[in-house]
């Protein structure tokens, strides 16, 4: 099941939405990237937020459109595109693992724009799998809070992959297929040892042990097709 929500930001190009949306997808929208939904001609499932960024005349057209709106105080606690993610991790049937696709989580003000990353460590997200995706870069979390993490990243040879300690050092990291591997070592929160490394081939692997690193791919070449994953398990 994959969900793909447009938040706030630097509104992503046609031609990025629909790739994610094709095989039927459901859209969700934080509050002003409905904005973009409608610009695009889309309509989407829900509209989740304060709506402080979206006219009465924008309302009613996303409920002409068949949007369910979900409508929350301004003085709240979490921002537009947490209640969005929340939700959307609601929404998987039990036993299923449902994918989280988000756009327009960047740009903007640079602190809406860090605490959209902060949110992908959210402990009601552990039963998806999401990233924030970007043109051509995307960005997820390995959390090996828990439990040692693996994970194969899809792409091309040339891609650039950086790995960041997130919310303190990461430790036991193993890295297959890129040109500078690392050997069960750890990244430390300040020195940025991990940004930059090359993808050698179409897949390499990064084992976690303990911690989370922030994953951000940029890719070079062709992107990966709709039904092949740049992120397995």
């Amino acid at each position: 099941m994959r969900i793909v929500i447009i938040a706030n930001g630097d509104p992503p190009a046609q031609e990025e939405v629909a790739r994610w949306l094709d095989g039927g997808a459901t859209l969700i929208c934080a509050d002003g990237g409905a904005r973009t939904a409608l610009a695009l001609g889309l309509a989407p499932a829900h509209v989740i937020g304060d709506f402080d960024s979206l006219s009465e005349d924008d309302l009613r057209e996303l409920e002409r459109r068949g949007a369910q709106l979900h409508r929350y105080p301004a003085r709240k606690d979490e921002t537009d595109l947490e209640l969005a993610l929340l939700f959307a991790a609601r929404s998987a049937r039990v036993g299923e693992r449902v994918e989280i696709i988000v756009l327009g989580a960047r740009g903007g003000r640079l602190d809406h724009e860090l605490a959209n990353m902060l949110l992908l460590a959210m402990p009601a997200l552990k039963c998806a799998d999401v990233s924030l995706a970007h043109g051509r870069e995307r960005v997820f979390l390995i959390d090996a809070r828990d439990r040692p993490a693996q994970l194969v990243l899809r792409g091309s040879a040339g891609d650039t992959v950086s790995l960041l300690p997130f919310g303190g050092d990461a430790h036991g990291i193993r890295t297959a297929g890129l040109e500078y591997p690392l050997h069960d070592e750890s990244l430390f929160v300040g020195p940025a040892r991990g940004v930059s490394n090359v993808m050698l081939g179409e897949a390499a692997t990064v084992s976690l042990r303990q911690g989370m690193l922030l994953c951000v791919v940029i890719h070079h070449g062709q992107l990966p097709t709709h039904d092949e994953s740049m992120i397995d398990d």
